[in-house]
This record gives C-alpha cells, sequence and structure tokens, in this order.
C-alpha cells in the first residue's frame, strides 16, 4: 500500500493469509498469524481476555444458511460450513471456557464482584438472513439473538445483584451498519418506529425497564470508530426503556472508517466520535487512528469511569457514570 507521503506500508502475509479463509486449516492459520506480532503475544500473556466473535470470524457480513454464488473467490459457498470451520478454529485458540451442556455456546456471562457483570451475547449464531428489516411482527425471519438467548439474557439481567450490568455484545443498537444497497447487517434500519431485527431490541429494552433492571451499560465493536453514545427515551421513537451509554473504541488495529449514520428508533444522541464526515478511510496505523477504551469502577461510590484512548493513551474522552440506587 502506497501511502500519501509516498512510503510503503506493508503487512507481513502467510500462506493462510494470502487468500480468504474457507479450510478449518486457514482458519486456525488465521490465529497462527496474530501470534506473530510480539506485542500481541505479550498483552495476551498479561491480560485476561473476555472475547466474542463477530461476522470475520467467518466472512464480512455472513448469516446462518448464506450462499456465496455471486462470490468468486470462494469454493466453498456455504456459509455455515465455513461458520462451522471458523467457530472451531475460534475455540481452539481463543481463551473461552465451554459450556458443558453446549459446548458450542459463545454466549456467557461473567460477575467480578459485587460491582460488575459483563454479559456476552452472540448476535451472528442465531439471527435471521439480512434483508430490508423492516417486517412488522416478530419471527424467525427477525431474530438477532434468538429466542432461547434472549430468555437467557433477560433472566441473567433479572438475577444479578451487580451493581454495574455491561452486555458487550458485537453490533451497536441505534447506529446503522448495512448490507449492501438494500439489506442491514445491524438491527438499525432507519428512523421510525421498531420494525424487523429492532423489535427484539424493543422487546429487550421493554423488559430492562419494566422490571427496573438498573445500570445497563452497552460496550460494543463493528464500527471501525471511537463513539460515545447516549440513548434518550424522550428523543426516541420507541421510548419504553431506560436511557442507557453505549460505548465503542475500535478498531485496535484496522483499517478506519465511518461515521456510520444514526436510527432514530432507540434516540441515540452522539457525545462523542473519533470519525468525522469525509475523512479518508482505511488509513494505516501510521496515522494514529486506532482507539481503546477504558471502564473502572471505583470501589466506594461505584462511579464508573469509561475512557476512550488513541495508540499513545491519550484520553479523548471520558464520562462518569454515577450508578441508580
Amino acid at each position: 500500500m502506497t501511502l500519501e507521503d509516498g512510503s510503503i506500508w506493508k503487512n507481513i502475509t502467510t500462506h493462510e493469509k494470502s487468500k480468504v479463509a474457507e479450510t478449518l486449516a486457514e482458519f486456525r492459520g488465521n490465529y497462527l498469524y496474530n501470534f506473530l506480532d510480539d506485542n500481541l503475544r505479550r498483552f495476551n500473556a498479561q491480560v485476561p481476555w473476555l472475547v466474542q466473535w463477530d461476522d470475520h470470524e467467518t466472512r464480512n457480513n455472513w448469516f446462518p444458511g448464506q450462499r456465496l454464488n455471486d462470490d468468486d473467490r470462494y469454493t466453498v459457498k456455504s456459509c455455515d460450513l465455513l461458520a462451522a470451520r471458523a467457530k472451531r478454529a475460534f475455540l481452539e485458540y481463543m481463551p473461552i471456557r465451554w459450556d458443558a451442556s453446549d459446548p458450542e455456546r459463545i454466549y456467557r456471562s461473567f460477575q467480578y464482584g459485587p460491582a460488575l457483570e459483563i454479559f456476552i451475547p452472540d448476535k451472528r449464531s442465531y439471527r435471521g438472513r439480512n434483508s430490508a428489516n423492516r417486517q412488522p411482527v416478530s419471527s424467525e425471519e427477525t431474530a438477532f439473538l434468538g429466542s432461547a438467548q434472549v430468555r437467557w439474557l433477560k433472566s441473567k439481567l433479572l438475577a444479578s445483584t451487580a451493581t454495574w450490568k455491561v452486555i458487550a455484545s458485537d453490533m451497536p443498537v441505534g447506529i446503522i451498519v448495512a448490507d449492501g444497497k438494500t439489506a442491514f447487517e445491524n438491527a438499525a434500519n432507519g428512523d421510525g418506529p421498531a420494525l424487523g431485527r429492532e423489535l427484539e431490541i424493543a422487546d429487550l429494552l421493554r423488559f430492562i425497564k419494566q422490571n427496573n433492571i438498573r445500570n445497563v451499560v452497552c460496550v460494543t465493536s463493528d464500527l471501525h470508530y471511537a463513539v460515545a453514545t447516549y440513548y434518550d427515551p424522550n428523543k426516541a421513537v420507541f421510548q419504553e426503556f431506560k436511557p442507557f451509554w453505549e460505548f465503542a473504541a475500535g478498531p485496535l488495529n484496522g483499517g478506519n472508517f465511518g461515521p456510520n449514520p444514526l436510527d432514530s428508533t432507540f434516540g441515540p444522541e452522539v457525545r462523542f466520535q473519533s470519525a468525522q464526515p469525509g475523512m479518508k478511510t482505511n488509513q494505516p496505523p501510521s496515522q494514529g487512528n486506532q482507539f481503546f477504551g477504558t471502564v473502572k469502577i471505583d470501589g466506594g461510590s461505584q462511579v464508573m469511569t469509561v475512557g476512550l484512548h488513541n495508540l499513545e493513551g491519550k484520553t479523548f474522552y471520558s464520562v462518569d457514570l454515577v450508578p441508580e440506587v
């Protein structure tokens, strides 16, 4: 890649990374490739991980049942087969505790003492196909988490005794992520009432309000820019929910893009974003558009401080969240 100053940015390429991953060996090779990096190996040795998978563990924007008949890069056309191989490699190389009753289940929760419980849903494995996403009634076609996982998440949130309940998912609530010109990758589908996959989100948010589940915060990814978003029912089309925050801090090491458009259904208000309209996309890491986030909970006051930082550690945005009691 030739940069604007004429210098060359070149990645190391292994055999497995020289093409799209299709075989189990190639999916395994994607994880082995990351281990070539000294910084990542040092990070792995020092920092515990709670991992989630998204579309790129298999293929961009894939969904169950998808066929790749229009993509000549793939000799394997079944996304279900690709995803099965991808999941096996993911479970082999990522630090994830298996559930004895369902060894391939990725969604789970972790509690860290009285202050924090983290819920990690899987928005990839149980969704319906990507579509125009405007169905007025819930069905298997509008699934995002899927009914079984929604029941699990509701019961875990209701039973949680932690001060802060953090839902860590791979896609944001009210920021639009399209799939081509006519379909949507995310639940957000444009301004208006809850439709399509948004019906599942609305049901979950309504449940949280009706049961007075306090101090729910979302952290998310998929976006290649850092953003802090406040969801305000007073500014939303669907208003049956408690206000909440959502934070994304990507990409840690990837090309940048954005900002993505907002969807008014759940009243998102951007308080900070690193990307600006018209910004050059897919800049190399040397341009400094990689970010990470931190979350700190004070042991006394239980105030949660969320910060968004660049790779040099400079804080671009910080907010103190006072718990509801």
